[in-house]
């Protein structure tokens, strides 16, 4: 099997940076994971890609608003198929930022990131990723 080649240590296929940009693109809903009083703390958000950078708006009050200012956060997104025992995830680790300037901020508006979450969501945040990792389950043999 081709992709055994590029295999971590428990058999799953790492994936290259290319590829887990092309698979976040295709899903709505990720994670974030910052820290809040000194202990990680995770929140599902909505999200749009922006060139490598991942897009996420929030309150501008909100602990996380409060929390990723110029924070080195992790952001995860992934995809499972539970009846083929399929699936991947990616890992993006990077520093987030709020985005103050006007016309960024406009030009973001545009991109069609809708948050899902009740309430005024005006702040948007970037996180510039340096580290991106996935792995993706190749459907088993022995799984069918």
């Amino acid at each position: 099997m081709n992709a055994l080649i590029h295999a971590d240590s428990a058999g799953l296929e790492k994936l290259d940076r290319t590829t887990c940009y092309a698979l976040l693109a295709t899903v709505p809903i990720g994670r974030i994971v910052f820290t809040e009083a000194a202990l990680p703390a995770i929140q599902p958000v909505n999200f749009v890609l922006d060139g490598d950078d991942v897009i996420i708006r929030t309150g501008v009050g909100s602990k996380l608003a409060q929390a990723a200012r110029s924070a080195v956060v992790a952001f995860e997104g992934d995809q499972y198929d539970e009846a083929a025992l399929t699936g991947w995830s990616v890992v993006l680790v990077g520093r987030a930022e709020p985005v103050g300037d006007e016309a960024e901020r406009h030009r973001l508006s545009t991109l069609g990131l809708t948050p899902w979450a009740p309430g005024d969501r005006p702040h948007f945040i970037r996180i510039r990723p340096e580290i991106v990792r996935g792995r993706r389950i190749v459907s088993r043999p022995d799984a069918l």
